[in-house]
């Protein structure tokens, strides 16, 4: 199955499993800025994505490895082809991730990069559910997937261990941002989950005190000492000035570059 029929899958299970359990009952799944998170949720989640990993792969990568010339590292060069799938799912998982990590602490200590992000956190309370996992400025994808799919290419990985990244990351980040109280338990120390998630929203957090960066693992939040989880919901969610950040899907996208 392609990567849009998983999208629609896990975006209706995690929609289901909110109006079946919410942890915010009085937020409507109904609510104005729904339309502009579709949008998102399409051009972010399928089209984007897509186009950049055409690009990587026959275009970039082939200058890449010429341009090595010699000095290529020929030893792991395609490497990773002759492994079992597994092991290149968990490569894939876990080094994607960690790179994740580094680059969503960027965005968040980069100045210029903090621009594009706002895009992500001009979520405010009412709205944090399931489909504002997309909803982030394309420029973000563009950082994070020329860091991810440039090396991957280069070990070989198979396009199925992507998918299952892919996937496996899609239904993570629904949960992350979906409207329910669960932490999963022992497994919160490995996974990020939506009472971790949340947190990463806090308005108050905001003046350089962020935690929580984890996309897929938690782990890494607590490797490195940058996890923060109370026993209690944060006062709000968005950041000093939201309220006169660009509500529309196309201003949005465009107000950064502006800036």
């Amino acid at each position: 199955m392609p990567y849009w029929g998983w999208l629609v899958g896990c975006s209706a299970l995690v929609a289901a499993l909110e109006a079946a359990f919410p942890w915010r009952a009085a937020q409507r799944q109904l609510r104005p800025r729904l339309w502009s998170d579709l949008l998102h949720l399409v051009f972010n989640g399928h089209f984007l994505g897509v186009a950049i990993y055409w690009v990587a792969i026959t275009h970039i990568e082939p200058r890449l490895v010429q341009a090595l010339g010699p000095a290529a590292p020929s030893a792991w060069l395609g490497v990773a082809s002759a492994w079992p799938l597994w092991s290149q799912c968990l490569l894939v998982t876990v080094a994607m991730d960690f790179v994740q990590w580094c680059v969503h602490n960027l965005l968040h200590r980069v100045p210029w990069l903090w621009t594009f992000h706002k895009v992500h956190h001009s979520v405010v309370d009412g709205e944090m559910d399931w489909i504002v996992s997309f909803r982030f400025h394309w420029m973000e994808v563009v950082v994070y997937k020329s860091l991810q799919y440039l090396p991957l290419a280069l070990l070989g990985v198979d396009g199925q261990a992507i998918l299952f990244h892919a996937v496996f990351g899609t239904l993570i980040g629904h949960l992350n941002h979906a409207n329910l109280d669960w932490d999963y338990g022992p497994l919160r120390f490995v996974l990020n989950n939506p009472r971790m998630h949340l947190w990463h929203h806090d308005y108050d957090a905001e003046a350089g005190h962020t935690r929580n960066f984890g996309i897929i693992l938690s782990c890494w939040d607590y490797l490195f000492g940058t996890a923060v989880v109370p026993g209690r919901p944060p006062r709000a969610i968005g950041f000093p000035g939201v309220e006169q950040f660009p509500r529309s899907f196309f201003r949005a996208e465009i107000w950064p570059l502006w800036r």
